[in-house]
Formats: structure tokens, C-alpha cells, sequence
């Protein structure tokens, strides 16, 4: 069982004191929203534990930003499993309904008879634009296209049936995961700014594709059962078996050295990064914020992984869903 695999990731996990509060919150608002209706929904969105992963993975988050990081991962998550049936083998269909949310991004306001993932989305981009840097605004509606978009070539893979090459898995891979977006909502959540100097250095850069990459890797691996069974073809193992020929077993211990490998990069270029802010002169205030935002990435990392760990969203997903079927009970995406 790929969910039996275990990662050597060396962060220090922590948790935010307002989770009750935020599990409160996150279940009113995921039912106002109609993105969660009816009891079996409900029960399995619950078995999800949202908020304790919003709460491992942001944990210096408290009050609106945690609820703001929890309504996200929520999103993320509802909005994924609309794609886990037909609608996710009909790249054209994916992308129109996608540019609608994309239109979001860009200004456009959905009306009341809108679908629940448009009102919902609106809802969570003016709570993420309000009172934002300009500059974080504008690389944060980039990421959001970028998430939005990519789910119409994760459609395409489907259905070439045979999974793309190592760089090409990456780029679809990293944009359906959105998960540059929840390093982004960190920043927003720790109120920090960083010299645009320092967080386009080279350091910075690489770490924050590790993180991604970290987060993803580990999610194939946990994810791959239910994956496969829907057809998923943007999968390390599947990319990994499929370009080395190799066993099943021998792809998972593959990936699981693609994850460290970049672990021990983290690593090492976190060690670089005083010497960064020093050349760069920068303050006390800015190295500070830096630092913060390494604090960031590495708690992103381990608090996604505890939590997926300890889910029912991959270890139950082929008990409650059948396999070949929609991964969800409600459509809540505009057809």
C-alpha cells in the first residue's frame, strides 16, 4: 500500500491554537456556499479534515487568515474532485468552464444563478485582494490562472492514457496542485513583504519549487491508488514505471528518492540564504521576513504531509467513491 510510505522530512510541526475555532467556521461557510450538500457529502468533506490542514500547514495563521486558509484548501480540494469523472476527459469542456473562474481572477463578478465554485472562488479572491500589496495581488492572480488553467492538459493526459515525460508531468503536475498558492496565502497569513530582490534570488526560487515539489511527490504517492482507478495520468510513479520500465515497487522507492533528494537541497540552500540577505544589505525588518518566509515553506511541507497522513481522503476515497465513477456527490461546477 503506497499509503504505508514514509518520508524523511525534518521540519519541526507545528499547529495553529484556533483550529476548533476555524473547523467551526470552515463548515459553515462550505455549506453557504453549496460546495458541500447533503449528509453523505457532508460526512465525507468532514473525514477530509480541512481545517487541521489548514492548521499543520499555516500554523502561525489565527482568526480571518486561518479562516481564509482554510476556505482555500477547501476550495482546492471540491474544485479537484469535479474533474475525477467524464467532465475531466473532455479537455475543451474544462477549460471554458475553467477561464470562467480565470475571468474572476481578472475582474468579472458572477452573478447570483452562478455555480457554487464561481461564487465560492469570488467569495475567496476579494477576501485574498483586500488590503494585499499590489505587487503580491498581481503574482497571486498569475498563480490562480496558472492553477485554473492546467486542469484542462491534466484532461488531455487522461486521455492519451500513457503518462508525459518528467518535465511535462511537472508542469501540470505543479499547476493543478496549486501549490504555489499556499506559500503565496502564507505570506498573506504572516503579514510579511519581501524585497523583491530576495524573493527572486536564485535561493528562494529553487526552494519554493522544492516545496512544491515536495508536497506533490509525496501526495502521488499516498494518492496513486485512487488516482489510477480514475484514470489520472499526471502521477510521479505512473511517470517514473512508465519511462524506467520498471515495477511498481521499484517506482514508489524511486519517487520516495526523488522527494529526498530535494529535501537535502532544501536544505542546503536554506543555509545560503544569510549570506543572500547580507550581500543584498538588506535590514533587520527585511532579513526577518525572510527568515519568516523559509519558516513558511518548511512548515507547508511537513504540515501537508502529517495531514495527508493521517486523512481518510486517500485511504477511504475507493470505499466511499466507486473507483471508476465521479469523485464526488454533487456537481458544483457550472456544466
Amino acid at each position: 500500500m503506497p499509503q504505508d510510505i514514509e518520508f524523511d522530512l525534518p521540519f519541526a510541526l507545528r499547529i495553529s491554537p484556533a483550529l476548533e475555532a476555524a473547523r467551526r467556521r470552515n463548515l459553515d461557510w462550505v455549506q453557504q456556499r453549496h460546495l458541500v450538500l447533503g449528509d453523505p457529502s457532508l460526512d465525507w468533506y468532514r473525514s477530509w479534515d480541512m481545517p487541521r490542514l489548514a492548521a499543520y500547514g499555516f500554523p502561525y495563521a489565527q482568526g480571518p487568515e486561518l479562516d481564509l486558509c482554510t476556505d482555500a484548501m477547501a476550495f482546492f480540494f471540491v474544485f479537484d474532485d469535479q474533474f475525477d469523472g467524464p467532465l475531466g476527459l473532455a479537455p475543451h469542456d474544462v477549460a471554458r468552464l475553467c477561464q470562467g473562474l480565470i475571468d474572476i481572477v481578472h475582474g468579472a463578478q458572477p452573478d447570483t444563478r452562478a455555480d457554487p465554485c464561481s461564487i465560492a472562488f469570488a467569495d475567496l479572491w476579494r477576501r485574498c485582494a483586500e488590503a494585499a500589496p499590489r505587487g503580491w495581488v498581481a503574482r497571486v492572480a498569475h498563480e490562480w490562472e496558472y492553477y485554473f488553467a492546467a486542469h484542462a492538459h491534466e484532461a488531455i493526459n487522461r486521455r492519451r492514457g500513457v503518462p508525459s515525460d518528467m518535465e511535462q508531468y511537472l508542469q501540470v503536475r505543479r499547476g493543478v496542485a496549486a501549490t504555489a498558492l499556499p506559500l503565496s496565502l502564507g505570506e498573506h497569513a504572516a503579514g510579511i513583504t519581501l524585497p523583491a530582490a530576495a524573493f527572486h534570488s536564485p535561493q528562494l526560487r529553487i526552494m519554493r519549487d522544492i516545496a512544491v515539489d515536495i508536497t506533490l511527490m509525496c501526495n502521488d504517492v499516498y494518492s496513486l491508488e485512487k488516482e489510477e482507478a480514475r484514470g489520472d495520468m499526471d502521477n510521479l510513479v505512473l511517470v517514473i514505471q512508465h519511462a524506467q520500465g520498471c515495477s511498481r515497487d521499484e517506482a514508489v522507492a524511486a519517487a520516495r528518492d526523488e522527494v529526498h533528494q530535494r529535501v537535502a537541497r532544501f536544505q542546503h540552500l536554506a543555509d545560503e540564504v544569510s549570506g543572500m540577505c547580507r550581500q543584498l544589505a538588506l535590514s533587520h525588518a527585511q532579513r526577518a521576513a525572510v527568515d519568516i518566509y523559509v519558516d513558511i515553506m518548511a512548515a507547508w511541507i511537513v504540515g501537508y504531509h502529517t495531514w495527508q497522513t493521517q486523512t481518510l481522503r486517500y485511504r477511504a476515497a475507493l470505499e466511499i467513491l466507486p473507483g471508476s465513477g465521479p469523485g464526488h456527490f454533487e456537481n458544483v461546477l457550472g456544466r
